[in-house]
C-alpha cells in the first residue's frame, strides 16, 4: 500500500489540510493519507502550540468521515523536536510492508536543502510537493522519478489566521471541518 506522510502542527486543522489530503487519495497513487501531529516542530517555536493530545484530537474530529484520511500520533513517541528523515524511517521499520510518500508544500520545497539530510530522503522516499501561492515548483530532471509535483487545487488558509481570526471573536466554522469549530470554542482555545 502506497502511504502519504502528512507531517504538521495542525495547530488547528483546517479545511485546506483535509482537502489536499482527500485530493491525494483519490487524483494520485497513495491510498491513505497519514495526518502525523508533530509535537514539535523544529522550525516553528514550541511554546506556540497547543499541547499535541488537543491537537490530535481536533485531526481525529476532522478526519473521522474519511475512510483514507487516518489521525496519527506516531511522532509523540520519538525525541523531539523531530526531524522528516527520523520519522520516515521508523515509519519504514514499524511498517515494513508500505511505501511511504512525504508531502510538502511547494514553500518547503524551495528550502528542501535545508532540511537535516534531504539527499538520503530523496534517495529513500518519494515526495509529492503541493503548490502554494507564491511558491515555485521546479523539479530538476533528475529528481522526476522521485518527486512529483501535484496539481492539487490551491486552499490559502492558514492556522495563523484561523488563531488570529478566534482571537478577534470572528466565527471562523466554515474554514474549519465538522467539528472542530465546536471543540475549539466549546473550550476555549486560542483565546489568549
Amino acid at each position: 500500500m502506497n502511504i502519504g506522510v502528512f507531517s504538521g502542527s495542525f495547530n488547528p486543522i483546517h479545511i485546506g489540510h483535509v482537502i489536499l489530503g482527500n485530493y491525494i487519495v483519490e487524483y494520485t497513487d497513495v491510498d491513505e493519507v497519514w495526518f502525523l501531529v508533530s509535537p514539535h516542530n523544529p522550525l516553528k517555536e514550541a511554546d506556540s502550540l497547543l499541547d499535541e493530545n488537543t491537537r490530535l484530537e481536533m485531526v481525529k474530529l476532522a478526519l473521522r468521515k474519511y475512510d483514507k484520511l487516518i489521525a496519527s500520533d506516531f511522532e509523540f513517541s520519538m525525541p523531539t523536536p523531530s526531524y522528516t528523515i527520523g520519522t520516515l524511517d521508523a515509519l519504514s521499520a514499524k511498517y515494513p510492508e508500505q511505501n511511504f510518500t512525504l508531502i510538502i508544500g511547494g514553500d518547503n520545497w524551495e528550502v528542501f536543502e535545508n532540511w537535516r539530510d534531504y539527499d538520503r530522503l530523496l534517495q529513500n522516499y518519494k515526495l509529492k510537493v503541493y503548490p502554494r501561492i507564491d511558491s515555485r515548483i521546479s523539479i530538476s530532471g533528475k529528481l522526476r522519478n522521485q518527486v512529483e509535483a501535484l496539481d492539487s487545487p490551491i486552499i490559502e488558509i492558514s492556522s495563523t489566521f484561523i488563531r488570529d481570526g478566534i482571537k478577534d471573536h470572528k466565527d471562523v466554522r466554515s474554514f474549519l471541518p465538522d467539528g472542530v469549530y465546536e471543540y475549539i470554542i466549546e473550550r476555549k482555545l486560542y483565546n489568549k
